[in-house]
């Protein structure tokens, strides 16, 4: 309050979350977030367009489509009453609001629930109305926004709410297939029939705190089979830990989530300029030979930059995506979206870590099913954009344990190979640290394979290929020196196809040259792939894996 006002009762609120007073004011400021404790309350359809969208820039589309009682339905009060006691209470002709508009400039086609309209509940009318702006998206070829709020199908309107379920799926698909980016805004909350059609249809899922998602609400569980609902049950940290959505962003943060998001959607169509081929070594004899085993030791030093450290020396704008949209969120694979040079790109990686700590939170960058099908996802998600893949390789391979066998990890990595070897965009793999067996392969099926000059490759580890030849893991130095895992080596079998220099005592030594020099190595392999037409690309990328192991696969040295 300012100096000398005199507060009132109305001017104070519960909080729901919490149950502390909160001036109302300043919850409105902070747009209707406790400050206590980080409740996110209700906003209505116009106030979260003014919180998203640049000012002035919303213009609604076409008139309310009217919904109507074609079952004269009635339960205590006729279906007609119940729509005009909601659009008195919400001042909205229906529970949706959709419109053009711009976020930083960059424009996106949004459709906004209120919930305040009958629950936010899908009617024929919505479903017309989402449908119609699904349809002016695919027409503009512009990004679509969906902001769900709602307690699911509307029953007033029986079977035909139902179908609007299909109705606003199928529109979906069309932009799939038009290659058009859809994000969906999971606010709380988001049941039923929207829950298990538009709001996780999107190639990208974000959800407010603590935001309920899910099919049948609790409510409806607990009636029907009389279970007991752990705590978190359907809240967006229990779907994130679950795979099911792609991040967690306070109220503060989502305009400038979607802002990133946009912007890399609108760098697919910018072109990189023609690159140098002096960032890349291709002569075997250009490198120097080097022990095996002192360069397992030195590929796997925990100095040496991850992913997530070339990412931010690489990566303008990074948002990392979450989940499989299955079963979980592997840990120890980082995916998202940002640009390299301006230019748009999905980048994928295995995530070890520098600290014991972190190693083990990471599963020492051993990829579970989830991680592997977290992967698939992200490339799918390129291929339907068209926006190159950058994989960045390092795991001694993929997890052994017993959940990640029954969760089916073969199966997943075996996906990974076909679908990677069939990706209708360029593929630049780098071994940044230690390629390990298929967990390695797995983010490695490329066009062009490179290699820093200190990593490994290899079928097995030295320690295992000792214990199982040699029948001691002591032999592991003998047994590496057998492998050759080395980038010479790997160069001079065509295995990788160029090596990236790495300063003086290693990546880890200086990783900012590190990265330099990787990015144009990046770029100097992208270039080679930048006018190849997408039947090319793949036909590139099969004929470089099938001459492997053939005669003509060798080069003399």
């Amino acid at each position: 309050m300012r100096p000398g006002e005199t507060a009132t009762a109305d001017d104070w609120v519960v909080c729901p979350g919490c149950a502390v007073l909160v001036y109302r004011k300043r919850l409105r400021r902070d747009l209707a977030v406790c400050p206590e404790c980080g409740h996110h309350g209700r906003l209505t359809a116009a106030e979260r367009l003014d919180q998203l969208l640049d000012p002035g820039s919303a213009v609604p589309l076409g008139p309310v489509v009217p919904p109507r009682d074609h079952l004269e339905f009635v339960d205590t009060r006729p279906y007609p009453d119940r729509l005009r006691a909601a659009r008195a209470g919400s001042g909205l002709e229906e529970a949706v609001v959709c419109v053009h508009g711009r976020i930083d400039g960059h424009p996106v086609y949004a459709a906004v629930m209120d919930f305040r309209f009958l629950g936010g509940s899908l009617g024929a009318a919505v479903g017309e109305m989402i449908t119609r702006t699904a349809e002016a998206a695919l027409a503009d070829r512009t990004p679509l926004l969906l902001v769900s709020a709602s307690g699911g199908a509307r029953m007033q309107e029986g079977a035909l709410s139902l179908m609007q379920m299909a109705r606003t799926s199928a529109a979906l698909g069309e932009l799939d297939e038009a290659g058009i980016l859809t994000i969906s805004l999971v606010t709380d909350p988001t049941y039923g029939g929207v829950a298990a059609s538009f709001a996780t249809l999107c190639d990208v899922i974000i959800a407010e705190p603590r935001a309920r998602l899910g099919f049948a609400g609790p409510r409806v569980i607990q009636q029907t089979i009389r279970q007991v609902l752990p705590a978190g049950f359907q809240e967006a940290e229990s779907l994130l830990e679950n795979g099911l959505i792609d991040d967690i962003r306070p109220r503060s943060a989502l305009r400038q989530t979607l802002s990133r998001l946009l912007t890399f959607a609108a760098a697919r169509g910018h072109r990189w300029p023609a690159a140098g081929d002096g960032a890349l070594v291709r002569d075997p004899e250009a490198l120097p030979s080097r022990d095996a085993w002192e360069t397992v030791r030195m590929a796997r030093d925990l100095g040496r930059p991850t992913t997530v450290d070339y990412l931010g020396y690489l990566v303008e704008g990074f948002q990392e995506l979450h989940g499989d949209r299955v079963s979980g969120d592997c840990p120890a694979i980082v995916a998202g979206v940002g640009r390299l040079d301006g230019r748009a790109v999905v980048v994928v990686g295995h995530q070890k870590g520098h600290e014991p700590g972190e190693l083990m939170a990471r599963n020492f960058g051993m990829a579970t099913p989830s991680g592997y099908r977290k992967a698939a996802r992200l490339m799918r998600l390129a291929a339907k954009l068209g926006v190159p893949v950058v994989t960045l390789i390092d795991t001694p391979g993929a997890y052994p344990g017993v959940s990640a066998e029954t969760g089916g990890q073969a199966g997943a990595i075996a996906e990974n190979l076909r679908l990677m070897a069939g990706l209708p965009v360029p593929v630049v793999a780098v071994v940044t640290g230690e390629g390990g067996s298929g967990g390695a392969l797995a983010l490695g099926v490329a066009n062009r394979v490179l290699m820093l000059a200190n990593a490994v490759y290899s079928v097995i580890s030295p320690e295992g290929c000792a214990a199982i030849l040699w029948k001691d893991p002591a032999a592991a130095p003998r047994a590496a020196a057998a492998l050759r895992p080395q980038a010479r080596e790997l160069l001079r079998t065509q295995v990788v196809d160029a090596v990236v220099p790495e300063p003086d005592g290693g990546a880890q030594a200086d990783p900012v040259r590190a990265a330099a020099a990787l990015r144009a190595g990046l770029l100097a392999a992208l270039d080679e792939l930048r006018e190849m037409t997408p039947g090319d690309v793949v036909a590139d990328r099969r004929a470089r894996f099938r001459r492997l192991g053939t005669p003509t696969g060798v080069t003399s040295v």
